[in-house]
């Protein structure tokens, strides 16, 4: 039974089947909370599923590190990587790959742009955004796939226009965004083995991004592409590998992250009619709901660290090089933290969800999703009287940002725009 667990932890189908997966992590939170996992093709890890056992390993982020396997890959694509890289565990070169000082100084880069007095300028363009695709489902006229017409490109058009760049590139960053993000997926279509893909993505939005950022060295610009462009970490210019490292864990996380969460959340309040009635009636809601919604959706499904020196949790002893994952969505229906934690409600307080982690390598971007999301779910309540499913939801087969690709509704507009 252990073997069969351990593989199906290592499963990208597993966690587009959520009845599975949670049934899979209620066992685990309750009679193994710090799981030892040995799969078939991937090197052995311990399973992290408590919520107080996943902020203690974030907190003590100088003894459990990002470095050197930040998320679960097959040893055939770690041998792949390696070579790719000479070494190196990943082909990027992000925050997420950083501990200590470096990722500090790097972090620091962009930090101060995605603080809320900085992003309150953005208001008014993501409420725009969030209109026109609005207006996109209006013109489907009572019927659409919620996923492919909204949730998929409003997030992308808003990173798009924060960089600067033309809408016409979305597309090619929606191909590549999915080929890093779902690369297991049925739905990406490919020719090459699926073990190759993140690398070829890769490859692709890094011609991409070099180009941008030379123009905005030559031409800065009041964008994020000219503040990476032109950044200086410890008083040098940052690294090309690092600068289109940025731009592209921007591009890729920062819209998966958002659309899943969106899409997620809609297909909840559709599903708890009640709830939605509750947050039409009472927008003040909205920012709670907004909190309940990331735990209940959880979209990114884990992260690792590898332990620097020995350690202890929860009475496990972890040895120095062990790798650790961070599971958040077992985190987030945590039974010792949550009062019916698998219970869908708006106005949960307290709410200590954990969907874009905690401490020092918290979601630099967490800021401007949750206003994306209450731009677009503002502009939803307003012009749309109705919602209900229109066929069985897809979800992705993946296992690091996971979520909807298919939400099939029927709705209704009485509320048409002039």
């Amino acid at each position: 039974m252990q073997a069969k667990i351990d593989d199906l932890i290592c499963t990208p189908a597993t966690y587009a089947d959520s009845a599975l997966y949670h049934r899979i992590f209620n066992s685990l939170r309750r009679d193994d909370p710090v799981h030892w996992v040995e799969p078939q093709d991937y090197r052995p890890f311990w399973l992290i599923t408590k919520l107080e056992d996943i902020r203690e390993v974030e907190r003590q982020n100088d003894i459990f590190l990002n470095a050197g396997r930040p998320t679960l890959r097959s040893r055939t694509e770690e041998e792949k990587i390696r070579a790719v890289t000479g070494g190196k565990p990943d082909v990027f070169e992000t925050i997420l790959h950083m501990d200590g000082m470096d990722h500090r100084a790097h972090r620091a880069v962009a930090q101060s742009w995605f603080m809320p007095a900085n992003l309150k300028k953005l208001e008014g363009a993501i409420a725009q955004v969030a209109r026109e695709f609005v207006d996109r489902l209006e013109r489907q006229g009572g019927t659409a796939d919620f996923c492919e017409v909204v949730a998929a490109r409003y997030p992308l058009r808003i990173i798009m226009t924060i960089f600067g760049v033309p809408p016409e590139d979305e597309d090619q960053m929606l191909y590549y965004s999915k080929m890093i993000t779902a690369p297991t997926d049925d739905d990406v279509e490919t020719t090459e083995p699926r073990n190759e893909l993140r690398i070829r993505a890769a490859q692709g939005l890094f011609d991409y991004f070099r180009k941008l950022l030379a123009d905005r060295r030559a031409n800065p610009r009041d964008d994020l592409s000219s503040v990476i462009a032109n950044a200086e970490v410890d008083g040098k210019p940052i690294s090309e590998l690092a600068a289109l490292s940025y731009c592209v864990t921007i591009a890729t996380a920062g819209h998966d992250t958002t659309s899943m969460t969106s899409s997620g959340g809609l297909l909840a309040l559709v599903q708890h009619p009640e709830q939605m009635a509750r947050l039409r009636a009472d927008r003040s809601l909205m920012p709670g709901a907004i909190d309940e919604i990331l735990r209940f959706v959880s979209p990114v499904k884990h992260m690792m660290r590898e332990a620097k020196v020995d350690a202890i949790v929860r009475g496990k002893q972890i040895r120095a090089g062990d790798s650790l994952m961070l599971c958040f969505p077992s985190g987030n229906r945590d039974e010792d933290v949550f009062d019916n934690p698998h219970e869908f409600r708006i106005d949960r307080s307290p709410n200590r969800q954990i969907a874009f982690g905690s401490g020092v390598h918290s979601c630099l971007g967490l800021h401007l999703a949750k206003m994306e999301i209450r731009a677009l779910y503002a502009e939803l309540l307003d012009r749309v009287d109705r919602f209900e499913l229109d066929g069985t939801p897809g979800f992705y087969k993946g296992f690091v940002v996971q979520g909807l690709k298919h939400l099939p509704i029927r709705y209704s507009m009485s509320k048409v725009t002039a």
